[in-house]
């Protein structure tokens, strides 16, 4: 079965389009090797590597579907081996609340002032 396709039917993307552009952009790995056309077979036992979000899904495949069914059965297609939590891909959070209040922009003005002075 078509690399896009599989991606669509175990639900991973929405479209089949979004996992055509993920797969010809060039972001997944079948068994270790990058992959660039969507119309790539794969069938039971491949291994696929490709972003999805923040994080890093590592997916080995276990069945071919005939249909885009429910959740229950599209996760029955495939065995999650992602690494867990902390090794998925994130974005870091600046120090401190974010944007300061005005009692906090006063404060900071204040000692701007002084530093001045």
């Amino acid at each position: 079965m078509r690399i896009d396709k599989w991606l669509w039917q175990a639900r991973f993307f929405k479209t089949r389009g979004l996992s055509a552009k993920l797969v010809t952009g060039g972001h997944c790995r079948v068994n270790g090797d990058k992959i660039s056309k969507a119309a790539y077979s794969v069938g039971p036992d491949d291994v696929l590597t490709f972003p999805q979000g923040n994080r890093i899904r590592v997916i080995r495949i276990i069945g071919i579907g005939t249909r885009r069914g429910p959740a229950p059965e599209a996760q029955a297609l495939y065995e999650d081996m992602s690494p867990e939590r902390e090794e998925r891909l994130s974005d870091p959070k600046p120090e401190g609340k974010g944007r300061p209040t005005k009692k906090d922009r006063r404060k900071i003005d204040l000692m701007h002032r002084d530093a001045l002075e």
